[in-house]
């Protein structure tokens, strides 16, 4: 249980930081795939959780 509300606590610090690849990454897929403004909106949030998750569980298990 600790090991999860640890992981959390890291997502929350990590958010800040992974918006600009999140962007980057939207970015790119909305020049290949042509996307509307609205969905890239999306994605970009919905890539900003993600990529926070991902790295703040390579935190806590490293």
């Amino acid at each position: 249980m600790i090991e999860v509300i640890q992981t959390l606590m890291y997502t929350i610090g990590i958010l800040l930081i992974m918006v600009y690849p999140a962007i980057r990454i939207a970015d790119w897929l909305s020049e290949k795939i042509h996307i509307t403004q609205a969905l890239d909106d999306k994605l970009t949030i919905i890539l900003t959780i993600l990529l926070s998750l991902i790295v703040s569980v390579l935190i806590n298990y490293t």
